[in-house]
């Protein structure tokens, strides 16, 4: 029997090893000290998780507007209200801070109190939520494409210059005498 050392050293049980692509520099954040650039994709990942959060609001009330007898639709909501209760304590010492560009949400109060009556105001509340789904969508995709160009920013700086990432780690402070 070959140990597991054994197949280690031999390269058995290994997954193959990917060749990772090369970071692409963002010309258009080279001004940025490497604090300001880390600070900038902070604010992107806050964005974003509050970007998301509202998406999902509204894809589970479209849910509840199209098929209000649909048990599923209550469920979705349940599940999205119950899936941010446990990241916004996760990110609880995230700062929300809206980026310079952010798209304001659309009016969510009226989307969500708006009730449908006839079966024109069904049409119009769904055509509503489903313009403001795709809004926020395509707001989140181009903060996907920011953040994409934050990070390839980041690790480009840090491979040209490996001694950058360790400004990330907290210092312990000395203890005086």
């Amino acid at each position: 029997m070959i140990s597991t050392q054994s197949r280690v050293e031999q390269g058995e049980g290994r997954r193959p090893q990917r060749k990772r692509p090369e970071p692409q520099r963002a010309p258009e954040l080279a001004h940025l000290s490497l604090d300001a650039l880390r600070d900038y994709r902070t604010e992107l990942v806050a964005e974003e998780t509050r970007v998301s959060y509202w998406r999902r609001i509204l894809q589970a009330r479209l849910d509840q507007v199209i098929g209000p007898d649909d048990h599923r639709a209550l469920n979705r909501l349940r599940s999205v209200l119950d899936e941010h209760g446990r990241s916004s304590r996760r990110l609880a010492l995230l700062p929300v801070v809206h980026t310079e560009d952010a798209a304001p949400l659309p009016d969510l109060a009226v989307l969500w109190e708006t009730t449908p009556g006839g079966t024109g105001d069904h049409a119009v509340m769904v055509t509503r939520l489903t313009g403001a789904e795709h809004a926020l969508s395509t707001y989140r995709r181009e903060l996907h494409e920011k953040l994409d160009a934050a990070t390839g920013e980041l690790i480009a700086r840090y491979r040209d210059e490996p001694a950058l990432a360790l400004q990330a780690l907290p210092l312990r402070q000395q203890r005086s005498a």
